[in-house]
């Protein structure tokens, strides 16, 4: 079993950890639909980055759907 070599004061331990913290989530506004999403991520409502369509969100959902009903027979 390890053994600390010296005795650490509650300070410095909560020094230590102090940047351990949860930190606010920093959220832009889609420049398409206006939502509010990750930065340097995709759209999901909308399926833009940076003002050009980079996934069709459409084609997906009909996708899902369709996979859905073939599951089910």
């Amino acid at each position: 079993m390890a053994v600390p070599r010296h005795h650490m004061a509650k300070g410095k331990q909560l020094r230590r950890r102090s940047h351990l913290a949860l930190k606010p989530k920093n959220l832009a506004k889609c420049s398409h639909c206006g939502k509010m999403i990750m930065p340097h991520i995709v759209c999901k409502f909308c399926g833009y980055y940076k003002g050009t369509e980079a996934v069709n969100v459409l084609a997906r959902e009909l996708k899902k759907r369709e996979k859905k009903i073939q599951s089910q027979k």
